[in-house]
């Protein structure tokens, strides 16, 4: 029997009575299940069209989308739901990668909530939708109000660039825009909350909810300054005092790699693998002096703080303002603050590819000495253009279970010529070199929902993983181990020596010997006459890869996206058209099957 007709009994539209009772079970399924349900019937034959359960409830159905790649997004998505309900809306919540395409030309309301990755591309379940509304298949929506949300880094060139291109595309295919779209930068919760008063009553009007008025101000207010009593989290991060920490790499390396514990007692904050912790750095002094002394201030001037709090300059271009980061928003800010005619010349000419050649190794005192202010410029001025200090998020490498009340973090030093200059990453050295145990830095952790072991304790895992990218994978298999997880584990690890830089060896090797780790295959890149990467590595196991994969693993890439991750991805589809002997058209094809399933997932930066 076909599934058509284990579902709907014969080649017959349901009756009213049928429909009213499929849409009580629509009801009590969860968005994306409801979603998935509505889209097989629709495809099963066209038989019928699944009514959302909006229709029953009388009220104004209205389609959140969401696309996230760290779960910032779907945050958003769901305390935007909360006042759409309030607003006389029936919402209901859809990650892009569970989004039946089929509805779109159906679809009346639409809120897009959608977050940039790396250089303007969408977040990895995001792909599908943004490539089915960019191509020639996308329908005509010239019944659908719509507004966008976009979240982004300013930091990079292309900043909120794939909330622009679903803004713009919208509109393109005939859809109403009813407000303005918003891009947000990573402290992207308070242009958030100010987007939502305003959006869901505009969309409520042109949609006639019947309560077209503002949602009420406690339901969407900013969150209120940090105070003792609040939990701990992003907006009041916990001072975590540090346990240990060791430079994972040898005295021979050109590396600097620390482990470092952290202390989670009394915060009541927790995780699970595959999640990252966010760290609030302090500047380097050496770079407060530098800018200190390009702009001719003297460091005790009085200004504010990021939270609106007296302090003087030196305290806050420490704690509170990223001074290194520069961007075309800081440029033209700086320009408008400074009167330097040079500058402003060089941003009429409108050259973006110029400006980002010239940023590339840059820092703020280089924007500062290469154009200095015509005239006085303030202290409070100089700091009203710079960005908050955003936190840097880092793959958390321990799990819960094996170490209570702790957090461990891999990190990688960064440092580097620029300009002829000596540059450091703002986080890495600041957690490297200048704290040490008994300090405490600024946290708290932050669920990934993408990127997490399989719920099935038994389901075999492939972890690829070279440099820092080990980290989540420390956090995998120590969580396999205390819970007496029987899925076998492999691990492909990467990094230049042997003898330098394998990171956290010794307890590879007790894995290995305990059975814990079922596999290890490593590849290091100086060790060779010709660089051998992990990519080479799982070519030269493609045969027994592909059996992990049909035999249903789930595979895991952590690391570099720029170049390790797309040679990973590249290889793998390069197996599947070997071992699955299928044209790489096809084995594209099952390589993104595979990540719609959730069994291709990505942790990279």
């Amino acid at each position: 029997m076909s599934d058509k007709r284990i579902l709907l009994g014969n080649d017959t539209p349901f009756s009213a009575e049928q429909q009213k009772q499929l849409n009580a079970v629509l009801a009590t399924l969860t968005d994306p299940q409801a979603a998935w349900l509505s889209g097989y019937l629709a495809r099963a034959g066209g038989l019928v069209a699944a009514a959302p359960a909006a229709a029953a409830s009388g009220k104004t159905p209205l389609t959140i989308l969401f696309g996230s790649e760290s779960g910032n997004a779907e945050t958003c998505a769901d305390q935007a739901k909360r006042v759409a309900a309030g607003a006389g809306f029936d919402p209901r919540v859809v990650d892009m990668g569970d989004y039946d395409t089929a509805r779109l030309a159906s679809e009346k309301n639409l809120l897009v909530i959608v977050s940039t990755w790396g250089e303007g591309d969408p977040p990895e379940r995001a792909t599908g939708f943004h490539d089915f509304l960019m191509g020639d298949q996308a329908p005509k929506l010239k019944d659908t109000r719509f507004t966008v949300f976009a979240l982004g880094d300013v930091s990079y060139a292309e900043f909120c660039e794939c909330g622009k291109r679903f803004d713009v595309r919208l509109a393109e295919l005939g859809a109403s825009r009813v407000f303005d779209r918003f891009d947000a930068d990573v402290d992207y919760e308070e242009p958030f909350n100010k987007w939502l008063q305003e959006a869901i009553p505009a969309l409520a009007k042109a949609a006639g909810t019947g309560k077209p008025g503002a949602p009420s101000v406690e339901t969407v207010s900013a969150p209120a300054p940090a105070a003792p009593a609040e939990p701990y989290g992003k907006k009041n991060p916990f001072p975590a005092e540090i346990k240990a920490m060791v430079n994972l790499n040898g005295r021979t390396s050109a590396k600097e790699t620390c482990h470092l514990e952290l202390s989670l007692e009394g915060s009541g904050l927790d995780y699970v693998p595959g999640d990252v912790a966010g760290v609030f750095p302090v500047n380097c002094p050496e770079v407060i002096d530098d800018l200190l002394q390009v702009t001719g201030f003297k460091g005790d001037e009085p200004v504010v703080d990021r939270k609106g709090d007296p302090s003087t300059l030196r305290d806050a271009l420490a704690h509170d303002f990223d001074i290194t980061g520069v961007n075309l928003p800081i440029i033209k800010k700086y320009a408008a603050l400074a009167g330097n005619k040079a500058l402003s010349a060089v941003l009429e000419k409108d050259d973006k590819p110029a400006i980002r050649e010239w940023v590339y190794g840059r820092e703020i005192r280089d924007l500062v000495l290469e154009y200095p202010p015509s005239g006085p410029v303030s202290a409070e001025d100089f700091t009203g253009i710079l960005r908050k200090m955003p936190p840097r998020l880092y793959s958390i490498a321990s799990s819960l279970r094996a170490h209570p009340d702790e957090v461990h973090l891999t990190v990688g030093t960064v440092e580097y010529e620029s300009h002829g200059r000596h540059r450091k990453g703002v986080c890495s050295t600041y957690l490297c070199q200048r704290v040490k145990p008994g300090d405490k830095v600024l946290l708290y952790t932050h669920h990934n929902k993408n990127f997490g072991l399989p719920e099935d304790p038994d389901v075999p895992i492939i972890m690829v993983g070279p440099g820092t990218g080990i980290a989540p994978f420390r956090a995998f298999v120590e969580e396999r181990l205390t819970l007496g997880a029987k899925g076998r584990n492999w691990l492909f690890f990467g990094d230049q020596h042997f003898n330098s830089d394998f990171l956290y060896q010794l307890e590879w090797m007790d894995y290995l010997k305990q059975g814990i780790l079922t596999r290890l295959d490593v590849a290091f890149s100086r060790d060779t006459d010709h660089k051998v990467y992990v990519q080479h590595r799982m070519m030269e196991a493609s045969r027994e890869i592909y059996a992990w994969l049909q035999e249903g693993a789930c595979f895991y890439v952590c690391g570099d996206a720029n170049r390790m991750a797309k040679d990973v991805h590249q290889a793998l589809i390069d197996i599947y058209a070997k071992e699955g002997n299928m044209a790489p058209e096809g084995a594209d094809v099952a390589v993104k099957e595979l990540q719609e399933e959730r069994r291709y997932l990505k942790d990279v930066y």
